[in-house]
């Protein structure tokens, strides 16, 4: 069942099709919140803070940029699929490598012309594939990251803390023998995990699955819900005692229906600026499992397989500087852009943070 399951993720169409859901569903996240009062006067500060409409439109630009690599066609049965990035962007197959915007080709001891002069907008690499195209090929692989592992991490992290957090150190219950168990056994996994080296336990857990985007996407997800499961518990803890949870609970409310429709709601800002600030962190996590040889396979658009071939061009001389910074400067804008967003986000959403 696991086998079929993996050769299916690994099909170029499953894959497609998360980027394509990712997209789908962070938009009817914005439209569901926009329709909350508190989401409402969010959205209408946000929109007053110059900085992080700017760093949302390169976010949303990213997000084109991997939903047109992940639409496709083929123009006959034998012909093979090619993406809309592939149909605009895809230029010939140099020789070698070749500067930004260059004629002909550099390093050989006699330099010769370039089937598209002055057509590579960033270079090419030893191989003679296009920068700039790689570099675009990147923002899928970043999305399904980071977007993918945060749809399997915040379900399961929401349910863990809620319930924990719901059965922590309750004295009366209904069952007073099992409730405690429940925080106690939650609370010794995720510190268990969390005293793992983070590294050591992925490469294991990439050994197991196999290589593959999908299950890098699943080992990132087992090892990154102790954060948001440990926030959700606390607060949960937090509101538990509240007026309006005793209210629910004296009118016979059960703890499914407390935690489901007057708890989590109230949580949903903070889990929701928690995902945000913590997909950056995933999109760096590929590039640093692909830098040491454990992330997305070779073949496969990554900013991290990028800087890994480019380790050794550093040495050369003269350095050949452009794969690394087009990587490099592709993956600092995203994760720069995401952080600015997530913590202007916070300030509209929390009335402490609010900024004057």
């Amino acid at each position: 069942m696991w086998a079929w399951l993996g050769a299916v993720l690994q099909n170029d169409w499953a894959q497609n099709g998360i980027a394509v859901l990712v997209v789908v569903a962070l938009l009817w996240a914005i439209v569901r919140a926009g329709r909350e009062p508190l989401w409402a006067e969010a959205y209408r500060r946000l929109r007053r803070n110059r900085v992080a409409m700017i760093s949302l439109a390169v976010v949303s630009l990213y997000g084109i940029i991997a939903v047109a690599d992940s639409i496709g066609w083929r123009d006959d049965k034998n012909a093979p699929r090619k993406t809309i990035i592939d149909r605009v962007f895809e230029r010939p197959q140099e020789r070698y490598y070749s500067y930004p915007l260059a004629a002909t080709t550099f390093g050989e001891p006699k330099p010769r012309p370039l089937l598209a002069p002055g057509k590579h907008l960033l270079g090419t690499d030893s191989v003679g594939d296009d920068i700039f195209y790689r570099t675009l090929k990147g923002c899928r692989t970043a999305l399904i990251i980071g977007g993918f592992t945060s749809l399997l991490v915040t379900p399961l992290a929401l349910l863990f803390g809620l319930r924990a957090g719901d059965f922590g150190k309750r004295v009366v219950d209904v069952i007073p023998s099992v409730s405690p168990v429940v925080d106690y056994v939650i609370e010794f996994v995720y510190t268990l995990q969390a005293s793992s080296p983070e590294i050591l336990l992925l490469n294991a857990l990439l050994l197991v699955l196999g290589p593959g985007l999908l299950n890098l996407c699943l080992a990132l997800g087992i090892t990154s819900w102790v954060g948001l499961c440990r926030l959700t518990r606390g607060e949960t803890l937090k509101h538990r005692d509240r007026e309006y949870v005793r209210a629910a609970r004296a009118l016979g409310a059960s703890h499914s229906r407390i935690l489901l429709r007057h708890i989590l709601p109230n949580l949903m800002p903070v889990v929701i600026i928690s995902v945000t600030l913590s997909f950056s962190g995933l999109v760096l996590s590929e590039a640093i499992l692909s830098y040491l040889g454990i992330g997305v396979e070779p073949g496969v658009g990554s900013w991290g397989n990028m800087i890994d071939s480019a380790r050794l061009e550093l040495a050369r001389e003269p350095i050949i500087w452009w794969n690394l910074a087009s990587a490099s400067t592709a993956l600092f804008i995203l994760v720069l852009a995401f952080n600015i967003f997530g913590d202007a986000l916070r300030d509209a959403i929390d009335p402490r943070l609010r900024s004057s």
